[in-house]
């Protein structure tokens, strides 16, 4: 996926909109795709609770496709922001402008000071969010996870809509992830992608933006290619991918030269509509498997050095492959014992029974 140029939508110097009321709830985005996905189960929940009331979400441009793709978001507001950069300045301005805006509330999911200092600076009277670094007196709703037994990412997000305890709601409790696309929006990344409309599809994503311990070898996506296309000929598969992601999805497209690499090429609102069209996805615990999750597409999800029970896919046609070895969940970026065997030892045929099983009930 390309990275999307910064939203229109309202950038930081706007005025307020007149409609826009004195009673809104702002939510403020986590930096990761993955993360958003598992927030959106909480906006369920504020909804239910204040259906009166708009939900903007301000978010990093890269980030804010998904947040459009949720009916309970009003306006998404993309931040000025550099990574790990005060800019203290233009958090004053970017308060500013929130306060003008009007909100009741404030829910704050990334766990730094900076991001607990906006609602601070624009005076929004309650102000939810974690313990996190530093937060005293920026928050005035502080919720707690236990790093021993740390919550479930949709009960971690979910939990902010009720007042801190010490137990949060299972994830069989609470509404899953969704995200909605339009028919349209499909139409038209199709014919971005150069693909056929009517035609199946299956999309892989072979990347992972929090490191390379996440990834099943290219070698196994480009077996895994060839055994669909043994029972399915005529498939379609895309690869789907940021721009960090080229190099791997290069590698399964020379091993498998019928794959349509899209790496880098598509935005991130094309790759959502291109998954919402998806018959079926496998994919790494990434960004990109929640969205498939959330747009309830059939799923193949891939774990190794992460705990599947901790962001699982809500689809109601799921498999989830986990060896569990001794040394899983290690939670690390590169593998510290040099093998990945958490991940190479997962066989290509371990993951196409249950894709293709998928593909034949569709």
């Amino acid at each position: 996926m390309s990275t999307p140029a910064a939203s229109p939508t309202t950038p930081p110097t706007s005025t307020p909109d007149p409609a826009s009321g004195t009673d809104r709830t702002l939510v403020i985005s986590p930096n990761w795709i993955g993360d958003a996905v598992m927030a959106q189960p909480l906006l369920q929940l504020l909804k239910t609770q204040h259906p009166e009331r708009a939900i903007d979400v301000v978010a990093p441009a890269w980030v804010a496709p998904v947040w459009r793709a949720m009916v309970e978001v009003d306006t998404v507001l993309t931040t000025p922001f550099r990574h790990g950069a005060l800019q203290l300045p233009e958090r004053l301005r970017y308060a500013g402008m929130l306060r003008d805006r009007g909100y009741a509330d404030a829910y704050v999911l990334p766990n730094t000071w900076k991001y607990a200092l906006l609602p601070w600076l624009a005076r929004i009277p309650k102000r939810v969010g974690y313990r996190g670094e530093m937060r005293y007196g920026l928050l005035n709703a502080v919720h707690r996870n236990n790093r021993q037994a740390p919550r479930p990412m949709v009960s971690f997000y979910a939990a902010l809509a009720n007042p801190p305890s010490a137990v949060a709601p299972l994830p069989d409790a609470l509404p899953r992830p969704r995200l909605h696309v339009g028919p349209e929006q499909r139409q038209a990344a199709l014919e971005v992608a150069n693909l056929t409309a009517g035609k199946r599809l299956v999309v892989f994503a072979p990347g992972a933006e929090f490191g390379p311990a996440k990834r099943w070898p290219t070698r196994h996506f480009a077996e895994l290619a060839k055994l669909v296309w043994a029972e399915h000929s005529d498939m379609q598969i895309a690869l789907l991918g940021s721009g960090k992601d080229k190099e791997v999805c290069s590698e399964i497209a020379a091993m498998a030269p019928q794959v349509h690499d899209l790496a880098g090429v598509t935005s991130l609102d094309v790759a959502l509509a291109l998954i919402a069209e998806a018959d079926a996805v496998v994919s790494n615990d990434s960004g990109l498997l929640h969205i498939a999750s959330a747009f309830n597409r059939p799923v193949v999800a891939l774990y190794g050095p992460t705990d599947p029970r901790h962001a699982p896919p809500f689809s109601d046609v799921a498999t989830s492959l986990y060896l569990a070895l001794d040394c899983a969940p290690c939670r690390q970026r590169v593998c510290p014992l040099g093998h990945h065997n958490c991940m190479r030892q997962l066989a290509p045929q371990l993951a196409s029974a249950p894709l293709l099983a998928m593909l034949a009930s569709r």
